[in-house]
């Protein structure tokens, strides 16, 4: 099974600045993921000329399970997380990760029917203060919606901003996570155009079998978004 987890940056291109979001379907389709889950997604914004992008790219994908996590709030529209799957979902919740006055952010967390099996999937963009990530990161781990499927294996990735690497010491750790992205030098997903920062994360737990993981370099996901997307090849170990 493949999982493609990318900030999209709403479809603008972190050199050009420009808004084509057939760059990122592209970027997509050329890795063929089983499961995408996507950061900054946007509906119905000005930038992005009102697209409602949630819906353009389940169209595209036709995917069977898919869910929208709306965040970030404007006068009109707004943007935040989206997974689509190519399997069902058993289960589906949000979670509120927002800390006191700062930025609403929001974690996706699933349960996928795999062919393999059932797996506990959580989609997320962490805040860009590391009080505040450390913060998101307990507050998931030890969430009512989180907990209730936490015995499956378990796979979280998203745009952690943890650009020091701070988070795998903390409350990962204490819940027996192991990082996938590691070590973080090799991992270096911002800016796309000259990557110098590991903020593309994912960590799993209990019966995942990780085949590869890579960030992916191509030339048009140089010009997509200001981020690379993170490509993870993994099986269930009942399907192992």
């Amino acid at each position: 099974m493949r999982l493609l987890s990318y900030n999209i940056h709403k479809g603008i291109g972190g050199v050009d600045r420009r808004y084509v979001l057939d760059r990122i379907w592209r970027v997509i389709e050329d890795e063929d993921p089983d499961l995408i889950c996507l950061q900054e997604v946007t509906s119905n914004t000005r930038r992005t000329r009102y697209h409602d992008q949630p819906d353009i790219l389940a169209n595209r994908f036709q995917p069977r399970g898919h869910c929208f996590q709306l965040n970030v709030r404007y006068d009109k529209g707004g943007y935040g997380n989206l997974i689509l799957s190519r399997w069902p979902f058993r289960r589906q919740q949000h979670v509120c990760l927002r800390m006191h006055a700062r930025k609403p952010r929001g974690a996706q967390v699933v349960v996928v029917e795999t062919p393999q099996g059932p797996l506990h999937l959580t989609n997320w963009h962490l805040g860009l203060a590391e009080r505040e990530r450390h913060w998101q990161v307990a507050r998931l781990l030890d969430h009512p919606e989180f907990r209730a499927d936490a015995k499956l294996p378990s796979l979280i990735v998203g745009d952690f901003n943890d650009w020091r690497n701070t988070l795998a010491a903390g409350a990962f750790h204490q819940h027996t996570f192991e990082q996938v992205t590691s070590p973080p030098k090799r991992f270096r997903s911002f800016p796309a155009f000259m990557p110098m920062l590991s903020v593309d994360k994912a960590f799993h737990r209990g019966g995942i079998a990780i085949r590869d993981v890579r960030l992916v370099r191509s030339r048009p996901a140089f010009w997509a978004s200001d981020h690379l997307p993170l490509a993870i090849d993994f099986q269930l170990m009942s399907g192992a």
